[in-house]
Formats: structure tokens, sequence, C-alpha cells
């Protein structure tokens, strides 16, 4: 049973056993009214924990929030490392619908996500780094780079765009997930 559940009992029948000296609730009612008093308590439980929402991890700002995102640049290379997983670097801004919208795909895309939770280092940015190489043709958001665990910047894994060669548009998340695929098949064949 849940702690609410049983706090809710335990306070009725404090309430009764304070009236007056009456015998707890357990004795007083009568079996049958007791067990619908439960009942109706139970699922007024169930009900309150079905509509409690999920509060979104704070690293992953809604790119996927059962990701394990890293804080910083510099942990995300060290885990790359350490680990030899390829680190998958998105640049984006709250306020770039653009950046939403990819948020949105991106989130919602059951085979992306599953990549991103087992197979890299994810890390999202919302200011640009001290290292340039993050930004091969320019700053500009949704930009995703990845680097692999020898922490060369992979600027040959490009999207489709000639003038933002790492953007990607939420009807790209194909190329996306095939970008991913061919970081993971590269990093094989070439360590």
């Amino acid at each position: 049973m849940s702690r609410i559940f049983i706090e809710k009992v335990e306070q009725l029948n404090r309430t009764f056993t304070h009236c007056a000296g009456q015998p707890p609730l357990e004795q007083k009612m009568n079996p049958l009214a007791l067990l619908c008093v439960l009942l109706i308590a139970a699922v007024l439980d169930v009900a309150s924990m079905r509509t409690a929402k999920k509060q979104p991890q704070n690293l992953s700002r809604g790119w996927g929030d059962d990701v394990l995102w890293v804080q910083t640049y510099e942990e995300a290379l060290s885990k790359a490392r350490k680990s030899q997983k390829p680190l998958m670097v998105i640049h984006h801004l709250e306020e770039c619908p653009h950046s939403q919208a990819l948020k949105k795909i991106f989130a919602a895309d059951s085979a992306v996500q599953k990549m991103a939770q087992e197979d890299f280092i994810m890390l999202n940015l919302m200011h640009e780094t001290t290292d340039n190489n993050l930004a091969p043709d320019g700053h500009y958001v949704p930009r995703i780079i990845f680097v692999d665990p020898s922490l060369t910047v992979r600027a040959d894994i490009a999207g489709q765009y000639s003038n933002r060669l790492y953007a990607y548009e939420p009807e790209d998340v194909m190329i996306l997930a095939k970008n991913m695929v061919r970081a993971k098949k590269l990093l094989h064949t070439e360590l």
C-alpha cells in the first residue's frame, strides 16, 4: 500500500478515536462499510499516482528524459574517452523554433532515443564552447556534431544542407539516425 493511502486511513482512525472516547474506526464501523471506505481510498490513491507527471531531467532539456546527459563539454570528452563511445553534441536554443521542432522529433523517435541511451555520450548545449572545432562551418542552431573517443571531431558526418552542414530539420530524423549508426560503425572500423 502506498504511504498516502496508509496516512489517510490512520487519519480517519485518529479522527474517530478522539471523538468523545469512541472506539477506533475499525471497531465502530460495519466491516462492509470499512471495506468500501478502504476501496475508495485505494482507487483515489491509484488515480493520484497516474496523474502525477514525471519531472524531466534538468540536463535533458526535453531532448529525452531517459537518456543520460552530461553537464559540460569537458565531462563529455572525458566520458567518451573512458567509455570508448562517441560523443554527440547538440547545439540549440530554447527560443529557437527550429531547435524546438527538432527536439520534439528527437525525443519522440524510439530508434534515436535507444541509440542515444546505449551507444553515445550525450551533451546538449545552449551556449557555445571554447572549442572552435565544434563549429566547422559556423555558429548556428540547431547543430549536431559527433566526436569520437580519440577526441576527433567527425566533420565528415554531416546532414544534407550545403549551407549548414550539421543542421537537421524535423523531417531529417532518418538522416540523423543513419549518421548515428555511421558514427558507431566508423568508430569500430577505425579504432
